[in-house]
């Protein structure tokens, strides 16, 4: 037919056979494909496509495909040396097979001569025919199945790696051992996070460390990311691979910085975690040429099993931030080292913290749900966003109400080198604090409600000192982690006292006695259900 073979890209610089191939060929014969007994695609003009440790594959003009019997769908994948292919899926009768065909509508340079062309899953056609001789299995010619160098480096050094920072540079040792000539990597893995989009590790050969880059939400809709590889690669495109031009004008602002680091190639990659989710690779190399078929081969063969790696990383950061999140620091750490049943838990000292939101039931009742649940997060933002700043553990938000702790070491020398004695004093002197921000928080707060006729935020704080039981609570089905104890419920009887008078926080004297700054005294109280009466102290100015 006058067509010749073609083997992509030989090493530069080496005459021996590259350990890592891929050539394309015409066959003389005539192949044909059938499915659920329809002739699919016919044709004598097939192109092969032999690619090292993988059987040879069929390329078909779409001239000789029954195009109407296929459904383009959504799925695309990357091949660093092929591009991104489509995917569509067979309907023949009552029959569907599902993304069985892909073709590379818009293929790389080097494998060009597959534009037009798609390929069928030997084992999802219902049957082959060769010079219509019936076939059932494809023919494996010889190929050069030298290991993947890549492959014994995650199999005896990768898998050792604890986190994503020493992964990665790990990851870029071994590249630049196997002669690649990287000199930058970014790994970008999307994450399950309240405030963060993504995490990024970054390397740069002028700045060998391991750098790790926090993305907000807010940067996935920044113009920057709009035109950046990563956004296609994110967004399930495929990938991307550009040779860099040295003297600019390069499809992405990052090339050209690249560019004048003297990088020559460059390729985005998919890495897919076993849940569906697409996060990004990207490399670039200054190399005489760029990455050869065999530099990307390698890499592709190994990046399910690096995303396997970055997975178990990021599901591990991701645990702790839920159980940070959702628990709060102190309390998650401990879940997450192992106090996950009924009844785990510990005693301890500590300063306990309750506030609650006034007129609750009103407001709500007068306010649209989403008009409330704002309303209730300025509160929360002020109360809870004080004690978090000032070292304290938020418990639980109980309904328009915050349990909180400051915890106290009881050791008599703790690491820090200070007393049992001082820890009191330091934790009495962060909950004063606490309730100085938040009152602060809540005051602008109340200027910006007010000024567009919403009502003002009112509150109370109640405090004190005391010991408590800190663990697990409920059924073995749904446990919660939280402190109960006399210390508690006197806590929550101090801060309805607010209420009855019109204080809008109120404090122990045992806390007033361990605190060494200054508090106004009250007066002796009565606290329901607790013997005898209290002296209650408040922070001055505290009806501000």
């Amino acid at each position: 037919m006058g067509r010749s073979k073609r083997v992509v890209d030989m090493a530069p610089g080496f005459s021996v056979r590259s350990d890592y191939q891929v050539s394309i060929e015409p066959t003389e014969k005539r192949i044909r494909a059938l499915f659920n007994g329809k002739t699919i695609a016919d044709s004598d003009m097939v192109l092969v496509l032999s690619e090292t440790r993988h059987a040879p594959t069929y390329y078909f003009p779409k001239a000789d495909v029954h195009m109407d019997a296929l459904v383009l769908s959504e799925r695309h994948t990357h091949c660093p040396f092929k591009g991104n292919a489509s995917y569509w899926s067979v309907h023949v009768g009552s029959e569907l097979g599902e993304n069985i065909v892909w073709g590379y509508e818009q293929p790389y340079e080097e494998a060009e001569e597959i534009e037009g062309y798609i390929a069928f899953y030997w084992d999802k056609m219902e049957a082959w025919y060769e010079d219509d001789v019936q076939v059932f299995a494809q023919s494996n010619e010889a190929k050069n199945t030298k290991a993947n160098p890549l492959v014994e480096w995650v199999l005896s050094e990768a898998w050792e790696a604890t986190t994503s920072r020493e992964l990665t540079h790990r990851l870029v040792n071994r590249l630049n051992e196997c002669g690649m000539k990287v000199i930058h990597i970014a790994v970008a893995i999307r994450t399950l996070h309240p405030l963060l989009a993504a995490i990024s590790y970054r390397w740069k050969k002028s700045k060998p460390e391991v750098e790790r880059i926090d993305s907000s939400y807010d940067s996935l809709v920044s113009g920057a990311f709009s035109n950046s590889p990563f956004k296609p690669v994110i967004d399930g495109a495929g990938g991307v691979r550009s040779k860099i031009n040295p003297v600019g004008e390069n499809e992405y602002s990052i090339l050209d910085d690249l560019s004048a680091e003297g990088a020559t190639d460059y390729v985005a990659m998919p890495m897919r975690f076993s849940d569906g989710q697409i996060n990004a690779i990207t490399i670039a190399t200054d190399g005489e040429g760029g990455f050869t078929t065999e530099n990307l081969g390698h890499i592709h063969e190994v990046l399910p099993i690096l995303s396997r790696l970055y997975e178990v990383h990021a599901k591990e950061r991701s645990a702790a931030t839920l159980m940070h999140t959702f628990m709060g620091k102190h309390t998650g750490e401990r879940v997450l080292n192992g106090q996950i049943r009924r009844g785990d838990g510990e005693d301890m000292h500590a300063v306990i913290w309750l506030s609650d939101l006034r007129n609750s039931t009103p407001l709500a009742e007068t306010m649209t749900r989403a008009e409330f649940l704002v309303y209730l997060n300025q509160f929360f933002d002020g109360m809870a966003g004080a004690v978090v700043d000032n070292g304290g553990e938020i418990l639980r938000f109980i309904g328009d109400a915050v349990l909180a702790i400051f915890p106290i070491e009881r050791n008599h020398n703790n690491e820090s080198g200070r007393d049992a004695c001082s820890e009191v004093e330091m934790a009495c002197e962060r909950a004063v604090n606490a309730v100085k921000a938040a009152r602060s928080a809540i005051a602008e707060t109340n200027i910006e409600l007010l000024s567009t006729g919403q009502p003002e935020i009112k509150y109370g704080i109640g405090m004190h000192i005391g010991d408590l039981t800190y663990g697990n609570i409920g059924i073995p089905e749904r446990l919660e982690f939280t402190v109960i104890g006399s210390a508690a419920n006197e806590a929550a009887r101090i801060e309805a006292m607010t209420k009855d008078l019109n204080v809008p926080v109120l404090i122990s004297d045992t806390f007033a006695s361990a605190y060494l700054g200054e508090l106004v005294s009250v007066g002796q109280h009565q606290l329901r259900g607790v013997e005898g009466k209290r002296e209650l102290f408040t922070v001055r100015d505290s009806s501000v």
